[in-house]
């Protein structure tokens, strides 16, 4: 264990959330054999003590051209790598139980087109991840490249994937050439949305400026009901005509008093615990933001004011995503 923990201080020694862009030198490129690689060493070494029992001076040449043919593709292994530059991107937020994608720009400075390289998160010599997780990518000669690394977002709040394993068996496969750099990313899990009918809207006076809601003084028109309209709106004669063909409307008010939707903590009901708690908030506000509805968001100790649009969504829900993560009490 000892010598375990000191080979992955030595192979990890370069700082976490390097500034970018990060360069790959010479000293942080790795290179083993393959099981290839391995596998043809072997084949050499039974072939050389053919030719050298039997006095082949062919079989010498044969064993001898192969091994440079190795020897040559490894250099051009570890070329496939060294000199590359990495920045990150920004990563898009994510709901828990999907897949996060974090970018990453590869330049290549070099008039030599950089072949399959490979780049996950979390891996180590020796361990098989699941293909899904992995992207692959080819950078042409002298331009650059984007790669979207899949990760998995089992829970919410803030998602750092740690480092990235930057391989290629590039040309041959007889060598596995890796790096370990470590760019600053990050990226926010929302929690999972559930779906629950939305809470009754609150009235509230008129304050002299338009909100683009709808009211209850001038008639405006008629629109589909959605599941937070009361029933006193719904227009019974649009519908008798319909003879029930056609989903509920709902008459639609301009003027006086405006509707305002709050998603409070404490119309979440207790007993499910805190994480479900989020995930029927956090799928009201995308009902609400459906329905184009004004809505506000209550929790303990934090209020966003009531507004529209998809800033006040992510604010929203990357409210809730770091709700309780640095302290916040709960009832």
């Amino acid at each position: 264990m000892r010598i375990r923990a000191l080979l992955a201080q030595w192979l990890f020694r370069h700082r976490r959330d390097e500034p970018s862009p990060i360069v790959l030198t010479q000293r942080r490129i790795f290179i083993l054999p393959s099981g290839a690689g391995l596998l043809y060493c072997l084949v050499l070494a039974t072939m050389l003590l053919g030719a050298i029992n039997y006095s082949l001076s062919l079989g010498h040449a044969l064993v001898f051209l192969l091994a440079g043919l190795g020897l040559v593709a490894m250099v051009h292994a570890f070329r496939n790598l060294v000199g590359l530059q990495l920045s990150p991107g920004r990563a898009e937020p994510v709901f828990a139980g999907e897949i996060a994608r974090f970018p990453v720009h590869v330049d290549n400075a070099r008039a030599q087109p950089r072949r399959a390289l490979e780049f996950a998160f979390g891996k180590q010599v020796g361990v098989l991840l699941d293909a899904s997780f992995n992207a692959s990518l080819d950078v042409p000669a002298l331009g650059r490249a984007t790669v979207a690394i899949p990760y998995p977002a089992t829970a919410r709040g803030r998602l750092e994937p740690g480092r990235i394993t930057l391989s290629t068996r590039y040309p041959l496969g007889l060598f596995y050439v890796w790096s370990t750099p470590h760019p600053a990313q990050s990226c926010t899990v929302y929690p999972h949305p559930l779906v629950t009918p939305l809470p009754p809207p609150a009235p509230v006076a008129d304050s002299g400026q338009r909100q683009g809601t709808s009211g209850q003084e001038d008639f405006s028109g008629l629109r589909q009901r959605q599941p937070s309209d009361p029933t006193r709106h719904i227009a019974w004669k649009a519908v008798a005509r319909d003879s029930g063909d056609r989903p509920l409307l709902v008459k639609q008010f301009a003027g006086g008093a405006a509707d305002e939707l709050w998603l409070d903590w404490d119309l979440t009901p207790s007993d499910p615990g805190v994480e479900t708690r989020l995930s029927i908030l956090a799928g009201w506000i995308l009902a609400a933001e459906e329905v184009q509805a004004r809505y506000g968001l209550r929790l303990p100790g934090r209020e966003i004011a009531p507004a529209q649009g998809a800033a006040h969504r992510d604010a929203c829900l990357e409210t809730l995503a770091l709700f309780d993560l640095e302290g916040e009490s709960v009832r």
